[in-house]
């Protein structure tokens, strides 16, 4: 009786509280109306509203975590074409290999038993020991690489990865031979798909006499990634020093850069300077931290660069010389094998991996904090990182991961990724398409020139149609 009578109660309150609301947003004008507010929202959309409060309130630089949520990158519309009769699927899994190397022409390439590593996410500005040394046993067992990010070399990191990828960078922390020579791989880090090569600064504070030993600082100096790497200044200058470190080390060198509308002429420099691999981040790439401008409104999307970067890669003759790595907002199976049909060599993951870390450990913060706190070096709850665990779960991602890409591989009849292509692929979208130098879906392989000889006639261009250039 009690229970039905506070029931009652409630749902009174409730409907007279609902009338209430109801009334005044009917008899209000406009501009004293509730409604306002939804509108807003709706105009601006809730992230951007809220970040605009934010800003205005919080009177400092926004650094917002993980990269852009805008969806650039349109993998839903590509598909792959499973085999019957022209060619037959693979009998089974285990016939497949998913091994891939890079840096071919290197003295010592790097061989990865997987076509996925870990993206570079630096000690220190960004991720906890901890955190790293996680990343590196969980890359380690999968027979793959993962990344020192824009940091020094963390002894920890490099003890724990059987492959470590290290970054000649823009603080010039890693950049003395007594350190990049104790890596398998030196990849020269003018900028990344969140943050192009906009500066960087990690303030004293935040610096403890570890990370401070690590990154070679004196003590009260500040952290800072320039926008240049310190001694490149001009074209001749990288080129000099690709040849320079490729005399020193057997290890592949190469370079990552941020995807850009300008990536041909970057791609040429690379190529002049004898690059071994070119690692293409898309403008969906994820970042400790960086300002919601940089990641929207910056870049070039994943999907477009890779296309593109292979695409002049084999101009230039070099699609058996140069490995292309790509990364970028890839969260599932299926879009790291798309990327490796579009033309990436081998792919990277830095979200997904993080997500994966912590997979199992996110009740220790929620709701209150965000997972995050569990894995950033500033993190209010690093303590409670469990190493172990967090290796566990993304060693599971991982093995689940490949596992999945295989399967699709049995069904495409291919027994080796270097096998697979763009003819594995089809388009939903006619001129997406052509962009990626994929066949539109909605026609069959035979039709597809006088279909699109039709839907762009009076643009053709005679002279290069394999390149579907408009006028």
């Amino acid at each position: 009786m009690v229970i039905k009578w506070a029931g009652d109660l409630l749902r009174g309150v409730m409907d007279e509280t609902a009338d209430d609301v109801m009334s005044k947003i009917m008899q209000d004008r406009y501009t004293d109306n509730l409604l306002t507010g939804l509108s807003v929202a709706k105009k601006c959309g809730f992230q951007n509203l809220m970040e605009v409060e934010m800003r205005a309130a919080q009177g400092t630089t926004l650094e917002r975590p993980l990269g852009s949520s805008l969806k650039m990158s349109a993998w839903e519309a590509l598909l792959f074409n499973p085999v019957h009769l022209h060619r037959f699927p693979v009998e089974n899994m285990e016939q497949v290999n998913m091994g891939v190397t890079i840096g071919p022409q290197a003295k010592r390439p790097l061989k990865l038993d997987i076509p996925i590593f870990i993206a570079g996410m630096s000690y220190g500005s960004a991720l906890s020991a901890a955190a790293k040394i996680a990343l590196a046993r969980a890359a380690s067992a999968l027979g793959t690489a993962t990344n020192t990010g824009e940091a020094g070399l963390l002894p920890e990191e490099r003890e724990e990865a059987a492959k470590l990828i290290g970054q000649y960078n823009r603080g010039g922390y890693l950049n003395v031979p007594e350190k990049y020579k104790k890596l398998d791989a030196i990849e020269i880090q003018l900028g990344q798909g969140a943050q192009g090569n906009a500066p960087q600064r990690t303030q004293v504070k935040f610096i403890d006499d570890k990370m401070r030993t690590v990154f070679g600082l004196k003590e009260g100096q500040d952290s800072v990634l320039n926008s240049r790497i310190p001694g490149i200044n001009s074209s001749e200058d990288f080129i000099n020093t690709v040849r320079r470190l490729r005399k020193e080390v057997d290890v592949p060198v190469g370079v990552k850069m941020a995807a850009t509308h300008h990536l041909e002429k970057e791609l040429d420099v690379a190529a002049e300077a004898g690059v071994d691999f070119i690692s293409v981040d898309g403008a969906e790439g994820g970042t400790h931290g960086s300002t919601p401008t940089l990641q929207d409104d910056l870049g070039l999307s994943s999907i477009y660069a890779i296309a593109r970067a292979r695409r002049h890669l084999k101009r230039l003759g070099l699609t058996d010389k140069v490995s292309l790595l790509a990364g970028g907002g890839l969260i599932t199976p299926g879009q790291f094998l798309k990327a490796l049909a579009l033309g990436a060599d081998a792919v990277y993951i830095g979200t997904v991996a993080i997500l994966a870390l912590v997979a199992q450990q996110i009740t220790k913060v929620t709701p209150g904090e965000t997972p995050m706190q569990l894995v950033l070096q500033t993190g209010r709850y690093k303590k409670e990182f469990d190493i172990d665990l967090g290796t566990q779960n993304l060693v599971n991602f991982l093995i689940l991961a490949v596992e999945e890409m295989t399967s699709v591989m049995v069904t495409l009849g291919h027994t080796d990724l270097s096998k697979l292509n763009t003819s594995d692929l089809c388009c939903m979208d006619p001129f997406l398409a052509q962009a990626l130098g994929v066949q539109y879906g909605g026609i069959a392989p035979t039709e597809q020139e006088d279909y699109y000889r039709g839907l762009f006639a009076g643009y053709w261009v005679e002279e290069t149609p394999e390149e579907y250039m408009l006028q």
